[in-house]
Protein backbone atom coordinates (compact mmCIF):
# COMPACT_ATOMS: atom_id res chain seq x y z
CA UNK A 1 0.00 0.00 0.00
CA UNK A 2 1.29 3.46 -0.90
CA UNK A 3 1.88 6.23 1.61
CA UNK A 4 -1.20 8.01 0.32
CA UNK A 5 -3.23 4.83 0.56
CA UNK A 6 -2.18 4.39 4.18
CA UNK A 7 -3.07 8.03 4.79
CA UNK A 8 -6.61 7.37 3.51
CA UNK A 9 -7.02 4.50 5.98
CA UNK A 10 -5.70 6.70 8.78
CA UNK A 11 -8.12 9.45 7.76
CA UNK A 12 -11.07 7.06 7.90
CA UNK A 13 -10.14 5.86 11.38
CA UNK A 14 -9.43 9.45 12.38
CA UNK A 15 -12.86 10.55 11.18
CA UNK A 16 -14.53 8.08 13.53
CA UNK A 17 -12.41 9.40 16.39
CA UNK A 18 -13.20 13.01 15.43
CA UNK A 19 -16.93 12.26 15.37
CA UNK A 20 -16.71 10.79 18.87
CA UNK A 21 -14.64 13.71 20.16
CA UNK A 22 -17.03 16.21 18.61
CA UNK A 23 -20.03 14.49 20.21
CA UNK A 24 -18.35 14.35 23.64
CA UNK A 25 -17.07 17.94 23.63
CA UNK A 26 -20.21 19.57 22.24
CA UNK A 27 -22.40 17.32 24.38
CA UNK A 28 -20.50 18.39 27.51
CA UNK A 29 -21.07 22.06 26.66
CA UNK A 30 -24.62 21.67 25.36
CA UNK A 31 -26.21 18.36 26.47
CA UNK A 32 -29.05 18.79 23.98
CA UNK A 33 -26.55 17.90 21.24
CA UNK A 34 -26.67 14.30 22.49
CA UNK A 35 -30.37 13.81 21.89
CA UNK A 36 -32.47 11.93 19.34
CA UNK A 37 -33.86 15.26 18.12
CA UNK A 38 -30.35 16.47 17.25
CA UNK A 39 -29.55 13.18 15.52
CA UNK A 40 -32.67 13.65 13.40
CA UNK A 41 -31.47 17.15 12.44
CA UNK A 42 -28.04 15.80 11.45
CA UNK A 43 -29.61 13.04 9.36
CA UNK A 44 -31.74 15.62 7.54
CA UNK A 45 -28.68 17.81 6.97
CA UNK A 46 -26.66 15.21 5.07
CA UNK A 47 -28.76 13.50 2.33
CA UNK A 48 -28.21 16.13 -0.38
CA UNK A 49 -24.49 16.33 0.37
CA UNK A 50 -24.10 12.54 0.51
CA UNK A 51 -25.81 11.93 -2.83
CA UNK A 52 -23.82 14.65 -4.63
CA UNK A 53 -20.60 13.54 -2.90
CA UNK A 54 -20.88 10.10 -4.50
CA UNK A 55 -20.70 11.68 -7.95
CA UNK A 56 -18.04 14.21 -6.99
CA UNK A 57 -15.92 11.42 -5.51
CA UNK A 58 -15.87 9.59 -8.85
CA UNK A 59 -14.89 12.79 -10.66
CA UNK A 60 -12.02 13.52 -8.27
CA UNK A 61 -10.83 9.89 -8.26
CA UNK A 62 -10.66 10.20 -12.07
CA UNK A 63 -8.34 13.21 -11.57
CA UNK A 64 -10.89 15.94 -12.29
CA UNK A 65 -13.17 18.23 -10.27
CA UNK A 66 -16.75 19.37 -10.88
CA UNK A 67 -17.50 22.91 -9.72
CA UNK A 68 -20.85 23.02 -11.48
CA UNK A 69 -22.81 20.60 -9.29
CA UNK A 70 -24.51 23.36 -7.29
CA UNK A 71 -25.81 24.93 -10.49
CA UNK A 72 -26.86 21.53 -11.87
CA UNK A 73 -28.74 20.87 -8.62
CA UNK A 74 -30.47 24.23 -8.93
CA UNK A 75 -31.34 23.77 -12.62
CA UNK A 76 -32.77 20.26 -12.16
CA UNK A 77 -34.68 21.37 -9.08
CA UNK A 78 -36.25 24.43 -10.72
CA UNK A 79 -36.97 22.60 -14.00
CA UNK A 80 -38.79 19.68 -12.36
CA UNK A 81 -40.42 22.01 -9.83
CA UNK A 82 -41.90 24.04 -12.69
CA UNK A 83 -43.16 20.82 -14.28
CA UNK A 84 -44.92 19.90 -11.05
CA UNK A 85 -46.41 23.40 -11.00
CA UNK A 86 -47.58 23.35 -14.60
CA UNK A 87 -48.58 19.66 -14.75
CA UNK A 88 -50.06 18.89 -11.29
CA UNK A 89 -50.99 15.34 -12.32
CA UNK A 90 -47.37 14.43 -13.19
CA UNK A 91 -46.38 11.32 -11.17
CA UNK A 92 -43.63 11.61 -8.59
CA UNK A 93 -41.55 8.80 -10.11
CA UNK A 94 -41.40 10.69 -13.39
CA UNK A 95 -40.09 13.73 -11.52
CA UNK A 96 -37.20 11.65 -10.18
CA UNK A 97 -36.37 10.28 -13.63
CA UNK A 98 -36.47 13.75 -15.17
CA UNK A 99 -34.27 15.27 -12.43
CA UNK A 100 -31.65 12.54 -12.83
CA UNK A 101 -31.81 12.78 -16.65
CA UNK A 102 -31.47 16.57 -16.66
CA UNK A 103 -28.50 16.37 -14.30
CA UNK A 104 -26.86 13.61 -16.35
CA UNK A 105 -27.30 15.65 -19.52
CA UNK A 106 -25.68 18.75 -18.04
CA UNK A 107 -22.88 16.62 -16.62
CA UNK A 108 -22.36 14.99 -20.00
CA UNK A 109 -21.90 18.45 -21.54
CA UNK A 110 -19.09 19.05 -19.04
CA UNK A 111 -17.48 15.74 -19.89
CA UNK A 112 -17.72 16.25 -23.65
CA UNK A 113 -16.04 19.66 -23.49
CA UNK A 114 -13.26 18.34 -21.27
CA UNK A 115 -12.66 15.15 -23.28
CA UNK A 116 -12.98 16.56 -26.79
CA UNK A 117 -11.01 19.77 -26.29
CA UNK A 118 -8.64 18.43 -23.59
CA UNK A 119 -9.39 21.36 -21.31
CA UNK A 120 -8.85 21.43 -17.52
CA UNK A 121 -12.00 20.34 -15.71
CA UNK A 122 -11.69 23.09 -13.14
CA UNK A 123 -11.84 25.76 -15.86
CA UNK A 124 -14.66 24.11 -17.81
CA UNK A 125 -16.88 23.52 -14.79
CA UNK A 126 -16.16 27.00 -13.45
CA UNK A 127 -17.58 28.27 -16.74
CA UNK A 128 -20.59 25.95 -16.73
CA UNK A 129 -21.23 26.85 -13.09
CA UNK A 130 -22.05 30.37 -14.30
CA UNK A 131 -23.69 29.16 -17.52
CA UNK A 132 -26.10 26.78 -15.79
CA UNK A 133 -26.83 29.36 -13.08
CA UNK A 134 -27.76 31.85 -15.79
CA UNK A 135 -29.99 29.27 -17.46
CA UNK A 136 -31.81 28.79 -14.15
CA UNK A 137 -32.87 32.44 -14.18
CA UNK A 138 -33.75 32.36 -17.89
CA UNK A 139 -35.88 29.23 -17.42
CA UNK A 140 -37.64 30.43 -14.26
CA UNK A 141 -37.82 34.13 -15.06
CA UNK A 142 -36.37 34.68 -11.60
CA UNK A 143 -39.52 33.32 -9.92
CA UNK A 144 -39.42 30.58 -7.32
CA UNK A 145 -41.57 27.46 -7.20
CA UNK A 146 -43.76 27.99 -4.15
CA UNK A 147 -44.57 25.32 -1.53
CA UNK A 148 -48.15 24.95 -2.78
CA UNK A 149 -46.76 23.73 -6.13
CA UNK A 150 -44.48 21.07 -4.64
CA UNK A 151 -46.33 17.71 -4.38
CA UNK A 152 -47.24 16.79 -0.82
CA UNK A 153 -45.97 13.27 -1.46
CA UNK A 154 -42.53 14.69 -2.27
CA UNK A 155 -42.45 16.84 0.86
CA UNK A 156 -43.46 13.84 2.99
CA UNK A 157 -40.35 12.03 1.73
CA UNK A 158 -38.30 14.41 3.89
CA UNK A 159 -40.46 13.73 6.92
CA UNK A 160 -41.06 10.03 7.31
CA UNK A 161 -41.16 6.53 5.83
CA UNK A 162 -42.62 3.17 6.92
CA UNK A 163 -39.55 2.59 9.13
CA UNK A 164 -39.55 6.09 10.64
CA UNK A 165 -36.41 7.36 8.90
CA UNK A 166 -37.21 9.94 6.18
CA UNK A 167 -37.16 8.58 2.64
CA UNK A 168 -34.50 11.06 1.50
CA UNK A 169 -32.11 9.66 4.12
CA UNK A 170 -32.79 6.11 2.92
CA UNK A 171 -32.29 7.18 -0.70
CA UNK A 172 -28.99 8.87 0.18
CA UNK A 173 -27.49 5.84 1.91
CA UNK A 174 -28.84 3.50 -0.78
CA UNK A 175 -27.10 5.69 -3.38
CA UNK A 176 -23.86 5.37 -1.39
CA UNK A 177 -24.30 1.58 -1.35
CA UNK A 178 -24.76 1.51 -5.12
CA UNK A 179 -21.66 3.68 -5.56
CA UNK A 180 -19.69 1.29 -3.34
CA UNK A 181 -20.74 -1.74 -5.40
CA UNK A 182 -20.07 0.09 -8.68
CA UNK A 183 -16.57 1.24 -7.74
CA UNK A 184 -15.48 -1.91 -5.97
CA UNK A 185 -17.00 -4.71 -8.02
CA UNK A 186 -17.63 -3.48 -11.58
CA UNK A 187 -14.96 -3.20 -14.25
CA UNK A 188 -15.88 0.39 -15.15
CA UNK A 189 -15.54 1.35 -11.50
CA UNK A 190 -12.02 -0.07 -11.37
CA UNK A 191 -11.20 1.75 -14.61
CA UNK A 192 -12.06 5.04 -12.92
CA UNK A 193 -9.34 4.38 -10.34
CA UNK A 194 -6.87 3.30 -13.00
CA UNK A 195 -7.51 6.38 -15.14
CA UNK A 196 -7.09 8.64 -12.12
CA UNK A 197 -3.93 6.96 -10.87
CA UNK A 198 -2.05 7.19 -14.17
CA UNK A 199 -3.96 8.21 -17.32
CA UNK A 200 -1.07 7.35 -19.68
CA UNK A 201 -0.60 3.88 -18.21
CA UNK A 202 -4.37 3.35 -18.28
CA UNK A 203 -4.42 4.09 -22.02
CA UNK A 204 -1.61 1.59 -22.60
CA UNK A 205 -3.71 -1.02 -20.81
CA UNK A 206 -6.58 -0.39 -23.21
CA UNK A 207 -8.70 1.76 -20.90
CA UNK A 208 -10.59 4.45 -22.79
CA UNK A 209 -9.84 7.41 -20.55
CA UNK A 210 -12.15 9.76 -22.46
CA UNK A 211 -15.03 7.36 -21.90
CA UNK A 212 -14.21 7.35 -18.19
CA UNK A 213 -14.33 11.15 -18.21
CA UNK A 214 -17.77 11.14 -19.85
CA UNK A 215 -19.06 8.55 -17.38
CA UNK A 216 -17.87 10.27 -14.21
CA UNK A 217 -19.20 13.69 -15.22
CA UNK A 218 -22.53 12.21 -16.33
CA UNK A 219 -22.83 10.38 -13.01
CA UNK A 220 -21.84 13.50 -11.08
CA UNK A 221 -24.54 15.46 -12.91
CA UNK A 222 -27.09 12.70 -12.36
CA UNK A 223 -26.39 12.66 -8.63
CA UNK A 224 -26.64 16.46 -8.49
CA UNK A 225 -29.96 16.25 -10.33
CA UNK A 226 -31.26 13.71 -7.83
CA UNK A 227 -30.08 15.97 -5.00
CA UNK A 228 -32.02 18.80 -6.66
CA UNK A 229 -35.33 16.97 -6.28
CA UNK A 230 -34.38 16.00 -2.74
CA UNK A 231 -33.80 19.72 -2.11
CA UNK A 232 -37.41 20.43 -3.10
CA UNK A 233 -38.55 17.67 -0.74
CA UNK A 234 -36.36 18.92 2.12
CA UNK A 235 -37.23 22.62 1.94
CA UNK A 236 -40.61 22.58 0.22
CA UNK A 237 -39.79 25.26 -2.35
CA UNK A 238 -37.18 26.09 -5.00
CA UNK A 239 -35.73 29.61 -5.21
CA UNK A 240 -33.53 30.27 -8.28
CA UNK A 241 -31.42 32.77 -6.37
CA UNK A 242 -30.28 30.49 -3.56
CA UNK A 243 -30.85 26.84 -4.52
CA UNK A 244 -27.48 25.12 -4.82
CA UNK A 245 -25.41 28.29 -4.38
CA UNK A 246 -22.08 27.35 -2.72
CA UNK A 247 -23.14 23.69 -2.62
CA UNK A 248 -20.03 22.57 -4.50
CA UNK A 249 -17.71 23.83 -1.73
CA UNK A 250 -19.49 21.74 0.90
CA UNK A 251 -19.47 18.61 -1.27
CA UNK A 252 -15.79 18.92 -2.21
CA UNK A 253 -14.91 19.46 1.45
CA UNK A 254 -16.78 16.29 2.42
CA UNK A 255 -15.04 14.31 -0.31
CA UNK A 256 -11.49 15.41 0.51
CA UNK A 257 -11.93 15.10 4.25
CA UNK A 258 -13.21 11.58 3.55
CA UNK A 259 -9.78 10.65 2.20
CA UNK A 260 -10.21 11.09 -1.56
CA UNK A 261 -6.94 12.24 -3.11
CA UNK A 262 -7.27 15.46 -5.10
CA UNK A 263 -4.57 14.05 -7.39
CA UNK A 264 -6.81 11.15 -8.35
CA UNK A 265 -6.75 7.38 -8.04
CA UNK A 266 -7.47 7.03 -4.32
CA UNK A 267 -10.61 7.24 -2.21
CA UNK A 268 -13.34 5.07 -0.70
CA UNK A 269 -17.10 5.37 -0.34
CA UNK A 270 -17.03 4.63 3.43
CA UNK A 271 -14.50 7.43 3.90
CA UNK A 272 -16.71 9.89 2.03
CA UNK A 273 -19.76 8.82 4.06
CA UNK A 274 -17.79 9.53 7.24
CA UNK A 275 -16.68 12.88 5.84
CA UNK A 276 -20.30 13.82 5.12
CA UNK A 277 -21.38 12.73 8.60
CA UNK A 278 -18.62 14.83 10.18
CA UNK A 279 -19.54 17.94 8.20
CA UNK A 280 -23.21 17.39 8.99
CA UNK A 281 -22.42 17.12 12.70
CA UNK A 282 -20.29 20.27 12.55
CA UNK A 283 -23.02 22.23 10.76
CA UNK A 284 -25.48 21.31 13.51
CA UNK A 285 -23.00 21.80 16.37
CA UNK A 286 -22.05 25.37 15.39
CA UNK A 287 -25.47 26.96 15.99
CA UNK A 288 -25.98 24.88 19.12
CA UNK A 289 -22.73 26.37 20.45
CA UNK A 290 -23.86 29.85 19.41
CA UNK A 291 -21.24 30.13 16.65
CA UNK A 292 -22.23 31.99 13.50
CA UNK A 293 -23.03 29.87 10.47
CA UNK A 294 -20.66 32.06 8.45
CA UNK A 295 -17.83 30.02 10.01
CA UNK A 296 -18.98 26.99 8.04
CA UNK A 297 -17.60 28.27 4.74
CA UNK A 298 -14.30 29.15 6.45
CA UNK A 299 -14.10 25.67 7.98
CA UNK A 300 -14.89 23.94 4.68
CA UNK A 301 -12.34 26.08 2.84
CA UNK A 302 -9.69 25.32 5.48
CA UNK A 303 -10.43 21.60 5.16
CA UNK A 304 -9.83 21.72 1.41
CA UNK A 305 -6.58 23.69 1.77
CA UNK A 306 -5.26 21.34 4.48
CA UNK A 307 -6.17 18.30 2.38
CA UNK A 308 -4.29 19.76 -0.58
CA UNK A 309 -1.20 20.40 1.56
CA UNK A 310 -1.25 16.96 3.17
CA UNK A 311 -1.92 15.18 -0.12
CA UNK A 312 0.85 17.05 -1.91
CA UNK A 313 3.28 16.52 0.95
CA UNK A 314 2.72 12.77 1.01
CA UNK A 315 3.21 12.46 -2.75
CA UNK A 316 6.40 14.49 -2.61
CA UNK A 317 7.67 12.76 0.51
CA UNK A 318 7.52 16.05 2.34
CA UNK A 319 5.33 14.72 5.13
CA UNK A 320 7.78 11.95 5.88
CA UNK A 321 10.66 14.42 6.03
CA UNK A 322 8.58 16.70 8.21
CA UNK A 323 7.80 13.93 10.70
CA UNK A 324 11.19 12.22 10.74
CA UNK A 325 13.34 15.31 10.35
CA UNK A 326 15.21 13.72 7.44
CA UNK A 327 16.14 15.56 4.31
CA UNK A 328 16.92 19.21 3.60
Amino acid sequence: MTALGRLVRVREAGLVVMLVILAVVVGAIQPRFLTIATLDIILLAIPLILVAAMGQMMVIVARHVDLSIGSILGFASIAVGMMFRDIPEMPLWLGFILAIAIGAGLGLVNGLIIALFRLPAIIVTLGTLSLYRGLIFILSGGRQVDPNHIPEALIRMAQTSPIGVPWIVIIAFFTALLAYVFLRHLRLGREIYAAGSNPDAARLRGIRVNRVTLVVFSLSGAMAGLAGLMYAARFGYVNPGITGVGFELTVIAAVVIGGVSINGGIGTVPGVVLGVLLLGAVSVALPILGISGFWQDAIYGAIIVIALIVDGSVRAGGLVRLVTGRGG
